[in-house]
């Protein structure tokens, strides 16, 4: 039974899923590289680690949410990691979105200690995060992931294993390729409907109630309709997971050209300045190619 949750990685996803937990009564033990986040949940009732072993020693599962590969290589095996003092049959769960590679080597690293491993990135950004209501992918075995439902269940709503380690990862990319093309096609459907002289909030009014209904177009066609390009998802981080994608496809050789050309928009973006904007913000760069400017006058 999980008693103590040991969470590394305050951003704007962690900070509230950390949260959740303490909502539902684990004492949690919490780290992050700036003390801020650290502080602020610990005037909630958490208790503050200064290193991530600090965090593993005391916990019978451990939560890294991180940006990148290499953050959550180096939390996990570094001298002050989670590696150095993680407990025979504890957790660790990793709930950033990484290499699924990445993945099943630092899973062979901490099965080395006697301890467990779950790869379970998320996705629904922020709102969802705040909400409880998360999709979460789950890698790893089936008996370990059972274990550590209970705390999933706090976090999210929609939970699935999907098979061994990386097999989270490999799903969390697939959606990354399907969310970010969607936001292109409604990008591209509001510029065409705007540049026709149809007003493009008319046109998403209408096309909410037929087959191209979608979250994307709910939400993030409302975002380019209202220029709210406040954060959900950062164009930095689909932009990473996008090229985590691609150099996947490459080891396999297999082609994606979609998921090629949105990235090179993303990287358009981040030309822009744009790395920390909504990833909705890809209308910008789509709409500069052809002269218009879907928001209402």
């Amino acid at each position: 039974m999980t008693k103590r949750i040991g969470f590394i990685g305050l951003g704007l996803m962690g900070k509230p899923m950390a949260r959740n937990l303490m909502k539902s009564g684990f004492d949690l033990i919490v780290h992050n590289r700036s003390r801020a986040a650290v502080d602020q949940l610990v005037s909630e009732g958490a208790d503050p680690a200064d290193s991530p072993k600090e965090a593993a020693a005391a916990a019978d599962v451990i939560i890294t949410m991180l940006p990148e590969d290499s953050h959550v290589t180096e939390v996990v095996t570094a001298a002050d990691g989670v590696t150095e003092s993680i407990r025979p049959d504890s957790v660790l769960v990793d709930m950033s979105t990484i290499s699924p590679t990445t993945t099943r080597k630092l899973a062979k690293m901490v099965a080395a200690r006697g301890a467990h491993m779950l790869d379970a990135p998320v996705s629904g950004g922020v709102e969802a995060a705040t909400e409880a209501s998360l999709t979460i992918m789950v890698g790893g075995k089936a008996e370990i992931f059972e274990r550590v439902l209970p705390v999933f269940q706090k976090l999210g709503k929609n939970i699935n294993h999907i098979g061994d380690h990386g097999a989270g990862q490999v799903t969390k990319a697939a959606n990354q390729i399907i969310v970010g093309l969607t936001i292109q096609a409604v990008a591209e459907a509001l510029i065409f409907a705007k540049k026709s002289g149809v007003d493009p909030l008319k046109v998403r009014r209408a096309i909410m109630g037929g087959y191209a209904q979608s979250r994307v177009l709910e939400l993030h066609g409302q975002r380019m309709l209202d220029r709210n390009f406040q954060p959900g998802g950062k164009v930095r981080s689909h932009r990473k997971d996008l090229e985590i994608v691609l150099s996947v496809a490459k080891e396999m050789g297999i082609c994606l050209p979609g998921t090629a050309m949105m990235s090179q928009l993303f990287n358009a973006v981040v030309a822009h300045d744009g790395s920390d904007w909504d990833h909705s913000a890809i209308v910008t760069v789509l709409e500069s190619m052809s002269d218009v400017n879907v928001c209402p006058q």
